[in-house]
């Protein structure tokens, strides 16, 4: 039954539409809530906007049988990332005191201003405006909601590669 649910385009575009579907809900909360993304939020949405993006790209390939471990692979991957930086923002909230106490430059700012090497480097110091919690769902944080997703999309990601095509 799931391989038929599930198995080739219909199963990849339902992983692009989740993956759209959670940078939208955080757009959403952002708006409703009057938040401000700090740069670990905003590398959570680009991590799910690029997974999102190869699950797109397996849905107009279509692939057969290696392809669809390729794409299993990359989707993975692209999981796995997010995931470290899920991780490291779960663990910047738990350990305010070990990072920044202030609020330091923006997503925008890093970017433009330094190189990428340097800038990525500051992004994952993180700051104090990524030690801030500022809103839950269930009791858990944006991070610990996202790194459930990276985690569920990786292991949807697998069973896409081991499905036969319907």
């Amino acid at each position: 039954m799931f391989n038929k649910l599930f198995a080739g385009r219909r199963g990849y575009l339902l992983g692009f539409i989740v993956s759209f579907g959670l940078v939208g809900f955080a757009l959403y909360i952002q708006q409703k809530h009057n938040l401000e993304p700090c740069p670990l939020c905003i590398s959570q949405r680009i991590a799910f906007m690029a997974l999102g993006v190869l699950f797109l790209l397996a849905a107009l390939h279509n692939p057969a049988a290696l392809g669809r471990k390729v794409y299993g692979l990359l989707h993975f991957i692209a999981a796995g990332i997010g995931i470290g930086i899920a991780a490291r923002h779960i663990w910047i909230q738990a350990n305010p005191d070990k990072v920044m106490a202030e609020c330091g430059a923006g997503f925008d700012y890093i970017m433009e201003t330094f190189p990428l090497k340097k800038a990525l480097d500051l992004i994952f110091k993180g700051t104090g405006e990524c030690s801030a919690i500022d809103w839950t769902l269930f009791g858990l944080t944006i991070p610990q909601l996202s790194l459930i997703a990276f985690a569920g999309l990786a292991l949807y990601a697998i069973a896409l590669a081991f499905l036969k095509k319907a």
